[in-house]
């Protein structure tokens, strides 16, 4: 079937959406699953096509899964299979986080190279820096990580990159390393912060999570436990950048505000009154955007995956906006899109150039990558006449209900779904 979305230019938005649990944390919380024999629990997990697909993930590694609504069982067995099934682990990059677990459990792991958006470079150096710093030979061989190890040991390991991937699979196989492990400039972000969580309840002894310095006091066993996913602060983000595009008064609901402060100070830079509330933020917009500069940068820094948000944003502004890319370089992809919506945008290295016209027009365009799509359909609720956007297998990767959400607080929007053309 040939789906794709069309999004009419919409009047102000009202109203609340509820936000559920990460994306970026949900999938590594499962592969952590791994590392205790017995069932694993976890709840608020957003029902989204990424979730199954690890869950195919886990079954080839000899686990039994099941996905009801919100809630994902996993029930891991005494002996896992260390090979993760190529169809599975190709359909998306987080599968990759299941290399540190088999490492810690099994002493082996053979998992082919990701797959996932095409957004720009993602090498596994780091990944594979770490584990052999704790022991593990590690190789790419036949398109896959092979890695393996007799014993685990802790070890001082410095990421020359604050890598979220990185810093989750050494931190994983460094639960069952003996001695004491400290990773040096780890990753910050809440999803890290949320599967140190989760592994202090399996039993790892953990310090410093939230801080650029990662101490683990190894040596295992884990055991299973039942764990709550937090708020998707990229999906709540980019309901708060749909109320400032297209005006109106939006509350979101079920995300931390203060995972999102230099987000939410931005939309209160370009003309938004936004307010942090107990579970989450509300954003009323009034008139025309101003211009603002962005950089992304690893937490707390301004994320890559908002990227697009704000190069939408900025396409309607009063005013030019600078936007530095850090840290993905394919990203940029997604201007040559926003060009045939009208927006009058130029990139140069790791450098785009917006300025801002008062209103884009229609046209197809396509999604490259979860938050590419998003990007899109929120340009589109600022153009003229009716905006086709297809590839959206790309949106409902990370966004669930992405459609009934924004059309409850007024966007217009709807799913076509048709035969394909012959």
């Amino acid at each position: 079937m040939n789906e794709h979305f069309v999004v009419r230019g919409s009047g102000p938005l009202a109203g609340a959406v509820d936000v559920v649990g990460a994306k970026n944390s949900v999938l590594k919380l499962m592969a952590a699953a791994l590392l205790a024999e017995g069932r694993t629990v976890i709840t608020n997990c957003p029902e989204i096509l990424d979730v199954p697909l690890m869950a195919d993930v886990l079954r080839s590694l000899g686990c039994a899964v099941t996905v009801e609504g919100d809630t994902v069982t996993i029930d891991v067995p005494a002996e896992l299979t260390p090979e993760a099934d190529y169809r599975s682990v190709s359909r998306l990059r987080a599968s990759v986080c299941v290399l540190g677990p088999l490492v810690a459990r099994c002493r082996r792991a053979v998992v082919p190279l990701p797959g996932g958006d095409a957004i720009g470079s993602r090498p596994l150096d780091m990944h594979q820096a770490g584990l052999r710093l704790l022991g593990a030979s590690s190789e790419i061989s036949h398109g896959c990580v092979v890695a393996g190890a007799e014993t685990l040991r802790g070890a001082q390991i410095w990421l020359d990159f604050p890598s979220v991937g990185a810093t989750e699979n050494i931190l994983m196989a460094a639960v069952f390393a003996e001695g004491t492990t400290v990773i040096d400039n780890a990753a910050r972000e809440p999803e890290i912060v949320d599967l140190v969580t989760m592994l202090q309840q399996m039993g790892a002894k953990i310090e410093g999570g939230g801080t650029s310095t990662l101490t683990v006091h190894g040596g295992g066993p884990l055991t299973p436990t039942t764990h709550r996913v937090i708020g998707d602060r990229i999906v709540g983000a980019t309901w708060g950048f749909a109320a400032v595009m297209a005006g109106g008064d939006v509350t979101v609901r079920g995300v931390d505000a203060h995972h999102l402060d230099l987000v939410l100070d931005k939309l209160g830079q370009a003309g938004a009154e936004v307010t942090a509330q107990e579970d989450g933020f509300r954003v009323l917009m009034d008139g025309r955007p101003r211009s603002v500069d962005w950089v992304t940068l690893p937490y707390p820094g301004f994320a890559t995956d908002l990227q697009p948000m704000a190069i939408a944003l900025s396409a309607i502004s009063e005013g030019t906006s600078m936007i530095t890319e850090n840290v993905f370089e394919g990203r940029f992809r997604f201007v040559e899109e926003m060009v045939r919506l009208g927006a009058d945008a130029r990139t140069d290295g790791h450098h785009a150039v917006v300025r801002g016209v008062r209103r884009l027009s229609s046209a197809p365009v396509w999604a490259s990558d979860i938050r590419a799509g998003a990007g899109l359909v929120l340009a589109g609720l600022c153009a003229d006449g009716e905006t086709e956007v297809w590839d959206v297998a790309h949106i409902d990767r990370g966004y669930p209900l992405f459609v009934e959400n924004l059309a409850a607080l007024g966007g217009d929007i709807a799913r076509i779904v048709a035969p394909p053309t012959r």
